[in-house]
């Protein structure tokens, strides 16, 4: 059996974390087993759905390596949700209830007052063809429901191990609407039996809906036709909190657009967060399929914290090569060339912070310049070796300093890094120095902003 999973978001907004975890298990299982990582369009709500979000969704998940092998949308496959409907109609399975959503309601209610489980009492069972005319000459639209057997359906989650559910603990689904548009259920069901999709993992949110989709894969395809399931705990703050009113600003857009998080960095920490391995940078995707198995995931909320994505960020960085980021960097107008990189690189979070380090060497710099300490500045500006500058420069400038001054240690060199730099840190300024040059560092050194 060749492995096939499904990732399949709704064009309705932009995908976050949340999507992303599933996607990224779905991927890593699916390329694991040797396997394919199919994208489905869920695009069935015609108002809510648009091109712009689904092309936004398709360039999020190009940009963080999860390539699809195959991909297609629900709204050009209602034809095949209209056989399915009528096939579950002529096997008795599928019936119109004409039921308001206030009727529901007041149902509902009487059941919870009478200490009972607000389950659907199936009274739609019982109408005559007299009474559904009456209902349709009132103007009523029946929703359908799909009669679930009533009985234990079991399974063996991927995650959750044996599982179960009692169908007579549970409301018989609503497939279809009152205006004749589909609910996600039935149109997913019939994808993942036409497209072959022989696992889905999602998140535990859905594991009360499996029992209902378990008995439509059997009643449209048969005993064998449901894939095997994988219900993966959600994600949640790192104080333990929803993470469900912060996921705007969790998005893959906002990650990459606003904070400059790369790629690695969030689907390093989506992989390993909540499992048994240590949340670390991996070099490429397919190092984290390498790591990748469903049974190190814990069966407790996976903590994300997002000040992970930005450690791990930093270490990325750390190790980029030049040629990995030279084009990045001059479409910011940062330009830096390899040397330049080098002596910053250690210093950044994210590749935003080289455009900061870019004026800090090309300028315009305002020097921090203590009182007490512009005279010996103005002795450093005349010692200061001429152009060309290189790696030993700042060793010997420094020397002849020390021996002309008298200053040495913090005294010696703090005041030249806020002169030079307008900063009392950053990086190693023998590196620095030769970047900024000698004819910009002496107007540095003597006040001017340069």
């Amino acid at each position: 059996m060749t492995v096939k999973v499904r990732f399949a978001p709704s064009p309705t907004g932009r995908i976050h974390v949340g999507n992303v975890r599933t996607a990224l298990m779905n991927y890593m299982f699916a390329k694991s087993h040797g396997g394919q990582f199919v994208l489905r369009i869920d695009d069935t709500d015609l108002e809510r759905s648009t091109k712009e979000y689904e092309q936004g969704i398709k360039e999020d998940l190009t940009w963080l390596g999860l390539v699809w092998d195959e991909t297609f949308n629900q709204s050009a496959r209602f034809a095949q949700y209209e056989k399915a409907k009528e096939k579950l109609i002529a096997d008795g399975l599928l019936y119109p209830c004409y039921e308001t959503e206030d009727e529901l309601d007041r149902k509902r209610k009487i059941q919870r007052a009478q200490g009972k489980p607000p389950v659907y009492d199936r009274a739609a069972l019982s109408l005559t063809e007299a009474d559904k005319a009456k209902y349709e000459a009132e103007g009523r639209k029946p929703h359908w429901r799909f009669k679930l057997s009533g009985g234990r359906i079991e399974w063996n989650d991927l995650v959750r191990g044996a599982s179960h559910i009692e169908t007579n603990s549970v409301s018989d689904p609503i497939l279809i609407r009152e205006d004749g548009s589909y609910l996600y259920t039935l149109p997913s069901v019939v994808d993942d039996i036409d497209a072959g999709i022989t696992h889905i993992i999602r998140g535990e949110d859905h594991v009360t809906n499996s029992a209902a989709q378990i008995e439509i894969f059997h009643a449209l395809g048969g005993p064998d036709a449901a894939p095997e399931l994988g219900h993966h705990p959600l994600l949640v703050g790192a104080d333990g909190e929803k993470l469900s009113k912060r996921l705007g600003s969790l998005s893959v857009q906002g990650l990459r657009e606003e904070e400059a998080i790369e790629p690695l960095a969030i689907l390093s920490v989506l992989a390993k967060v909540g499992t048994s391995d240590p949340v670390e940078v991996r070099p490429t995707v397919e190092a984290l399929v390498t790591d990748f198995d469903l049974s190190k995931l814990s069966r407790t909320p996976a903590r994300l914290d997002p000040a992970d994505m930005r450690r791990l960020n930093a270490r990325l960085l750390h190790d980029m090569r030049f040629d990995a980021v030279s084009d990045r960097l001059a479409a910011m107008g940062a330009k830096l060339d390899a040397l330049a990189w080098e002596a910053i690189r250690p210093n950044l979070e994210t590749l935003n912070d080289a455009k900061d380090w870019h004026v800090l060497i090309a300028g315009p710099v305002t020097p921090a310049i203590a009182e007490e300490d512009a005279e010996f500045l103005r002795a450093a500006a005349e010692l200061l070796p001429a152009d060309p500058l290189d790696a030993q420069s700042w060793s010997t400038w420094t020397s002849a300093l020390k021996e002309q001054t008298g200053r040495k240690g913090k005294s010696l060199f703090m005041p030249l890094r806020q002169a030079l730099t307008g900063q009392s840190h950053g990086p190693e300024m023998a590196v620095l120095l030769p970047l900024i040059g000698a004819d910009r560092a002496r107007r540095r050194l003597t006040g001017d902003v340069a």
